[in-house]
């Protein structure tokens, strides 16, 4: 199986990095221990930041972005990982994944992670996070990650970690997004659909008597 990585971090060395690559590595040793084998593809944005800006005011996909459009739907799960800013998810982040298709991650298993310099960001996660990925229709797994300075030396950080990967492994392993027939589910508008130009009120709404 294939599990996307797809990190915000952007200092090097980056601790948004490293509790993505924290999750992957325990998806990957679950999945082995299971008889199964996942294979861990990072998308690291800072590569991405001048695609992604061109991306958003014009039409234009560059190489790199285009490669990592093409992993992400080739994904069987993905881990999502930003650091927090101002109460708020990177712009970086939230610009990468409005640039995309509204349906390329109908379905997919996704596990939300972020960092933060202080805990009173905590809640950035489910507050703001699950909404675009909602939006989105992924299939967020119920475990969300979190982690200030103080929680790496926290043994509970390892046992979130560990639940969150399981909870992915399992959503992986069923292949739901393959089993449902997700056409009728897409956000674009059908093409059946039609205004009558010629009504009286679209008329008036024109300017016209």
């Amino acid at each position: 199986m294939e599990l996307v990585v797809v990190t915000a971090g952007t200092s090097d060395p980056s601790s948004t990095r490293m509790l993505a690559d924290r999750t992957a590595q325990k998806v990957a040793e679950l999945a082995g221990q299971r008889g199964g084998e996942v294979r861990v593809r990072v998308i690291d944005l800072r590569e991405l930041a001048t695609e992604v800006t061109t991306a958003l005011i014009s039409p234009m996909v560059g190489p790199k972005l285009d490669k990592a459009i093409a992993a992400l739907r080739e994904a069987d799960g993905v881990i999502a990982a930003t650091p927090v800013f101002k109460a708020g998810a990177s712009g970086l982040f939230t610009s990468f994944f409005q640039v995309l298709e509204n349906d390329l991650l109908i379905a997919k298993p996704i596990v939300l992670a972020a960092t933060a310099g202080t805990a009173r960001h905590g809640l950035v996660v489910d507050d703001q996070m699950r909404s675009l990925f909602g939006y989105l229709r992924a299939m967020v797994a119920p475990t969300s990650l979190f982690a200030a300075p103080e929680d790496w030396s926290d043994p509970a950080l390892n046992k979130r970690i560990e639940r969150a990967a399981l909870e992915l492994l399992l959503l992986m392993e069923s292949g739901f997004a393959s089993k449902v027939e997700w056409r009728s589910y897409n956000h674009e508008d059908s093409k059946d659909f039609a205004i009558d130009l010629d009504s009286d009120l679209m008329r008036l709404a024109a300017g016209g008597s």
